[in-house]
């Protein structure tokens, strides 16, 4: 009977340590830019297994989250696709000065699940061989923006705005790809970055404003150790290696 105690004695400390684990582990509410839907998710799955805390996660656009904000929406982390919407947020008082940084910066890519339809330079958009071309909305989602962007440098903009076809969020303007709806459209690399089919062109950096997207702590999770502990994971090396994973690139 001696001889079980140190066991016994070790199990339930054990035990008690995971019930203190689970006692001070909290939730924290974070808004994300569409564009980051899947990295999030693997990151926030990362982190629960890391930290005890859990991170619940909406999807959106950046321009729609910050309206949110603005209004008392209860999100405690915002993932913007830019760095304007976080700038704002500090400006405003919205969010906790000097907690704001680059979480990662986008690509743009012209896809299609046509193969050969898109070519490696993009001289599709010039061929008028597509009915209509899909971008996300440039006022609300900076993917959008950097789509009107190189379409401006490319001189194409005003030939081809009859047949765009504006999604709310990248994530909707890479369904109507998806879907038939357009045959082409500007999407983020991280959403076929797996797509082994179809074609596409990454439209180089200098077409466009850089898609720094930068993370912020909002003024009401600045006394939430979860939302605190989130940001610091996405600074690390795992999330910065699952962030890679993806396509974007990390500094």
């Amino acid at each position: 009977m001696l001889a079980r105690r140190p066991l016994f004695a070790a199990v339930l400390t054990a035990a008690l340590s995971l019930a203190a684990g689970a006692a001070f582990a909290g939730e924290t509410k974070v808004a994300v830019a569409a564009n980051f839907t899947e990295p999030a998710k693997a990151i926030a799955a990362r982190f629960e297994k890391a930290t005890g805390h859990k991170a619940t996660l909406s999807f959106g656009s950046s321009g729609q989250f910050y309206a949110q904000i603005a209004n008392g929406a209860p999100y405690e982390v915002f993932l913007s696709a830019d760095v304007e919407r976080p700038q704002k947020a500090e400006s405003e008082g919205l969010a906790v000065p000097n907690s704001r940084f680059t979480y990662a910066t986008g690509r743009l890519v012209l896809w299609s699940k046509t193969p050969g339809l898109v070519d490696g330079q993009g001289a599709v958009l010039a061929s008028g061989r597509f009915r209509k071309l899909s971008i996300a909305d440039p006022k609300a989602a900076p993917y959008g923006l950097a789509a009107v962007e190189t379409l401006t440098r490319l001189k194409l903009y005003d030939g081809l705005k009859p047949r765009i076809v504006t999604g709310s969020s990248i994530t909707q303007a890479y369904q109507y790809v998806q879907t038939g709806a357009a045959e082409l459209g500007f999407v983020a690399l991280s959403q076929v970055v797996d797509d082994k089919g179809g074609s596409r062109w990454v439209v180089p950096k200098s077409n466009h404003t850089p898609i720094d997207q930068q993370a912020v702590l909002l003024k009401t999770g600045s006394n939430s150790e979860a939302a605190k502990a989130f940001l610091a994971f996405l600074k690390g090396r795992e999330a910065k290696a699952i962030i890679r994973r993806y396509g974007y690139e990390v500094r």
